[in-house]
């Protein structure tokens, strides 16, 4: 017996599955000439797989802020802030983000995936009760099982299953720490967060949102579903991400609770992970002040979005359920989906492939992220590159 034969089944199925290159899974992306363009595979391509949704990995300001700070700070940390020290930049960008979501205070961690850990898993403990919703991020399940607590999930924005797993919990409830997600990142769906709040106002508990993919893209100031939603003073903590909207790598964590800052002195993701390098922060601090700033680029990854959309559901496809940075077309076989992907390819279009387990149904699905840098004549293009796709399905449809 090998370490290594517990992944033979995997190893099977995939290459059964992908036979000719590029694979779909973890594309190579040869060449990066803008946040829509790229070369994979040697052709020129529309990059819609990036999660790049205010576009911002090529502003100016944001590369010149790293820049600056590469030349002034060097190349990285070198280890953590609990044992190293902190610099400057980090807390200032602590103190912007705390302002930006006005809340008291915030931490940031050096991956959003290190956020979920580093706040679930040391917010709850083995006496301690958390209900998530069950479509929620592979992190937060992490997060989860690393507490001991007793893990309770409710149907998928269902607000009337949450309250009566809620109801079973009586007493347990007071301490029970709900989490959701602003947009799911598999179907582009939002939580129903004021039923949800309605929920918890008669229950009580702390709601944790998870804003990653909701961050930039929702509300009047960009500050996600909770803001859109007018429910920010009803959510306990805040957990999101630098890789999406900010264009760059880290997490963070907001509350309206001024104890959040002991997580720091618990938190095993925190004081053993090196911070993020002083590049990175730089830039995201530039990018935190464009989303406040700059409300264009929100109306214009909307308007992008609705036209992409809207073209799709009217050629026919099976989507997600609204409009939005994400957009999800939902395929057959894996197999299908496979095939799919590489015609999207060979017709200058870059998406995501998603396969089960993490899709319904034992379905593919095709994961397009929208970004404000798409121009019209772009989003355009992917739509007619799904069109020309399509005769695939309703042949398969019919067989």
């Amino acid at each position: 017996m090998s370490l290594f034969d517990k992944f033979q089944s995997l190893s099977d199925a995939r290459h059964a599955l992908i036979q000719a290159e590029p694979s779909p899974i973890g594309t190579r992306i040869d060449e990066v000439l803008s946040p829509t363009e790229g070369r994979v595979d040697g052709r020129s391509v529309i990059l819609a797989g990036t999660n790049n949704y205010l576009g911002l990995t090529f502003d100016p300001d944001c590369i010149a802020a790293a820049h600056d700070a590469l030349d002034q700070e060097g190349t990285g940390t070198t280890g953590s802030r609990m044992a190293n020290g902190s610099y400057v930049s980090h807390t200032r960008l602590e103190e912007e983000l705390a302002r930006f979501f006005a809340r008291p205070s915030a931490v940031v961690f050096s991956t959003g995936y290190m956020a979920n850990l580093g706040l679930i898993g040391t917010l709850a403990g083995a006496d301690d009760v958390i209900v998530l919703d069950a479509d929620c991020h592979a992190s937060i399940y992490d997060a989860c099982r690393l507490t001991g607590a007793d893990i309770i999930r409710f149907r998928h924005n269902d607000a009337g299953d949450l309250e009566k797993r809620l109801r079973r919990l009586g007493e347990r409830t007071a301490n029970a720490l709900i989490v959701v997600e602003g947009i799911y990142s598999m179907l582009g769906d939002q939580a129903p967060l004021r039923e949800i709040v309605a929920v918890k106002r008669r229950h009580g508990g702390y709601l944790l949102v998870d804003e990653a993919h909701s961050l930039g893209v929702l509300g009047a100031h960009g500050r996600g579903l909770a803001e859109a939603e007018g429910v920010e003073a009803d959510v306990d903590f805040v957990v999101g991400t630098f890789s999406k909207s900010l264009g760059a790598i880290g997490g963070f964590a907001v509350s309206h609770h001024p104890q959040l800052d002991m997580i720091r002195y618990a938190s095993r993701p925190y004081i053993f992970t090196a911070s993020p390098s002083p590049a990175t922060i730089a830039s995201v601090r530039v990018a935190l002040d464009i989303v406040a700033s700059r409300p264009a680029l929100r109306r214009q990854l909307w308007a992008n979005a609705e036209r992409l959309y809207h073209g799709l559901a009217r050629l026919g496809f099976e989507l997600g359920p609204e409009p939005g940075p994400v957009v999800a077309t939902l395929l057959g076989s894996p197999q299908q989906g496979v095939a799919f992907w590489h015609g999207l390819l060979e017709r200058g279009v870059y998406v995501n492939l998603v396969l089960p387990p993490a899709t319904p149904g034992g379905r593919a699905l095709m994961r397009i992220s929208v970004s404000a840098a798409h121009d019209t004549a772009q989003i355009d293009r992917i739509i007619a590159a799904f069109a020309a796709l399509k005769p695939m399905l309703d042949h398969h449809g019919h067989e």
